[in-house]
């Protein structure tokens, strides 16, 4: 397990546990391992969203970059998947963004792309924590001659609003849609791609001042939008988040279509048009299990993998799979784009009203939610939970009763000593039931 770098690169409060000490590094060590230390034609392209905190994050990255001989396209703010467009699109051998995604402003991250607009594997985000880490920087630094330098990317927006208009049909004027942007870098994109669709469109939360950054907005914090959608009569609703790789949908009665609806409403369509390779979806171990109901019910079979878009993506691209993501509405379109993008889930779903002829509504409606619930219970020691026969029993007795109208899911986290315990079940009741006798057992045999 990389020390440094999480599911989604480095993460911190910004100058306080991600400092812009640490940012210099990252940009130093993993310019060099990027460019494989052959800087003559090297150019890594950085960008941000609107936290306050992103310039000065990113001064420090790129001047780690420019240190080891590495030019650099700053950008400025705009989104994860654009960054990882331009790095294919215009032949970069690499891309960081600044970002932390869907949290709040006070905190921020940085992670790489490699020049596929991938992210990172363990091994290389290793090779660059082991450079971090050593007694001794052996790394280039030139004084004068062979330092990078800062370019411009001219057109850069452009060229991605262009890619994602590509893909929009002619919505002949029939939608009024309205857009939550989270005051996120999706507020620099998202006015200027709806201005080229023939449809009626509102943004909101598409003013940042540096601090409202998925402040009570966004797909994290869609109440709001769930509001504006039926009583402002819009056909249909998006949240995307603040660095615009998720996409939740509302429907026109205020009613959250999330990630895996989206998959399911995608998947079945390709399907319908001989266009879903593997006839396969790649999910989470989070997705819920009325999901992969309705998947069986129309004869698409699914994979699950273990929490992270990365994990999602390893698998689609390596078994040539073209739908997948996470129930949070990072949906993952591998025959458009190779990584999440949230307005191209938007312009997908739009795109499939269109052609279908029906709401947001009746697109999800095979799809019947499970109630479901998670709690985090401390323990001592989190990978002990599988040696507990009490708790195997338990385990075991509750999925018998559930058979398969249910699951027990039960992980270690990442970072505390905590384990994670998700029952999914028919009723609110049993899903209470169940937990709370999962507890106990955790309380006594591992607390």
């Amino acid at each position: 397990m990389t020390k440094y770098f999480g599911t989604d690169g480095v993460r911190g409060v910004a100058n306080i546990t991600l400092k812009p000490e640490m940012a210099f590094k990252l940009g130093r060590c993993g310019g060099f391992v990027l460019t494989k230390g052959s800087t003559e034609y090297a150019k890594v392209v950085v960008a941000r969203d609107t936290r306050a905190s992103g310039e000065m994050l990113v001064s420090a990255l790129v001047a780690g970059l420019l240190s080891v001989g590495v030019d650099v396209e700053n950008i400025g703010v705009i989104t994860t998947p654009a960054l990882s467009y331009l790095i294919k699109k215009f032949n970069l051998s690499a891309g960081i963004m600044v970002s932390a995604s869907h949290n709040p402003a006070e905190d921020n991250g940085i992670k790489f792309f490699g020049s596929d607009g991938n992210k990172l594997s363990d091994q290389m985000e290793e090779e660059i924590e082991k450079f971090i880490d050593a007694k001794e920087d052996t790394l280039p630094r030139p004084s004068a001659k062979g330092l990078g330098k800062v370019l411009t990317l001219p057109g850069a927006l452009d060229c991605y609003v262009e890619f994602l208009q590509g893909y929009a049909l002619d919505y002949q004027s029939k939608l009024n849609i309205i857009l939550d942007t989270a005051n996120g870098a999706g507020s620099q994109v998202a006015p200027t791609l709806l201005s080229k669709l023939n449809l009626s469109y509102e943004v909101m939360a598409d003013h940042p001042d540096g601090l409202n950054i998925n402040k009570g907005v966004g797909s994290t914090h869609p109440e709001k939008l769930m509001e504006a959608v039926p009583t402002q009569h819009f056909d249909v609703g998006f949240a995307i988040d603040g660095d615009g790789d998720r996409c939740l949908a509302v429907d026109e009665f205020g009613k959250i279509v999330d990630g895996d609806k989206i998959m399911y409403i995608i998947a079945s369509y390709l399907k319908s048009h001989d266009e879903l390779p593997g006839n396969t979806v790649v999910t989470t171990v989070m997705s819920n299990i009325g999901l992969f109901k309705a998947l069986d019910h129309v004869g698409i079979d699914h994979q699950v993998t273990a929490v992270g878009d990365r994990y999602v993506s390893e698998n689609m691209f390596k078994n040539g799979f073209v739908v997948g993501g996470e129930q949070s509405g990072h949906i993952i379109l591998s025959n458009y784009h190779n990584t999440g993008d949230g307005l191209l889930t938007m312009v997908m779903l739009l795109n499939i009203m269109v052609s279908e002829n029906k709401t947001l509504s009746e697109l999800a409606a095979p799809v019947r939610t499970f109630p479901q619930k998670l709690v985090n219970i401390k323990v001592k020691d989190k990978n002990s939970w599988e040696k507990s026969s009490k708790l195997q029993d338990k385990i075991k007795v509750i999925e018998e009763e559930l058979a398969s109208d249910g699951r027990v899911l039960i992980r270690p986290s990442g970072t505390e000593n905590l384990l994670r315990i998700m029952v999914e079940a028919p009723t609110d009741e049993l899903v209470n039931k169940y937990i709370n006798e999962l507890s106990a057992v955790v309380a006594e045999e591992l607390s």
